[in-house]
C-alpha cells in the first residue's frame, strides 16, 4: 500500500459538546473554535477534537468489564495531585476504582474517563 493518511482530528460522541469543550478547554488549555449545542471543538498545537452531540447518549461505565469504554485521554501533567484538585474543581470527578499507582483516573463533565500521567522527565 502507498497511500497513506494523516490525521485531522479527533471527534467525540457526546451528550453536550459545549460543556464538554469548555471543560477541555480548561484542562488542555487549548482554544475553543467553535461552540453551539450541536457541535463543539477546541485546537491547540496543530491538532483539534470536536464533540458531536448524539441524541440519548450514555457514557461507559467505569470500570466497564464488557468493553463498552469508546476512548479515553492520557494527559501529560507536572503534579498529579494538583492537576486532580483543578480538574474536578472544573467539573471532573473521581471515580472510587483506579487501577494504577503512577496514573489517575477522572471522569469529565459527561462521564467519559481520561487518564492523567506524570509528564516523563528529560
Amino acid at each position: 500500500m502507498t497511500t497513506t493518511a494523516d490525521l485531522a482530528m479527533v471527534n467525540l460522541d457526546s451528550s453536550d459538546p459545549a460543556a464538554q469543550a469548555a471543560f477541555y478547554h480548561r484542562v488542555l488549555g487549548w482554544e475553543i473554535t467553535h461552540s453551539q449545542a450541536e457541535y463543539a471543538m477546541i485546537n491547540g498545537g496543530g491538532m483539534s477534537i470536536g464533540f458531536g452531540l448524539v441524541e440519548g447518549y450514555t457514557p461507559p461505565a467505569w470500570p466497564d468489564a464488557s468493553g463498552q469504554k469508546r476512548y479515553h485521554l492520557d494527559l501529560y501533567v507536572d503534579d498529579l495531585a494538583q492537576a486532580e484538585k483543578e480538574f474536578v474543581a472544573a467539573g471532573a470527578s473521581k471515580p472510587e476504582f483506579q487501577p494504577g499507582e503512577t496514573w489517575v483516573v477522572l471522569l469529565d463533565p459527561i462521564g467519559q474517563p481520561f487518564c492523567l500521567c506524570r509528564r516523563p522527565q528529560g
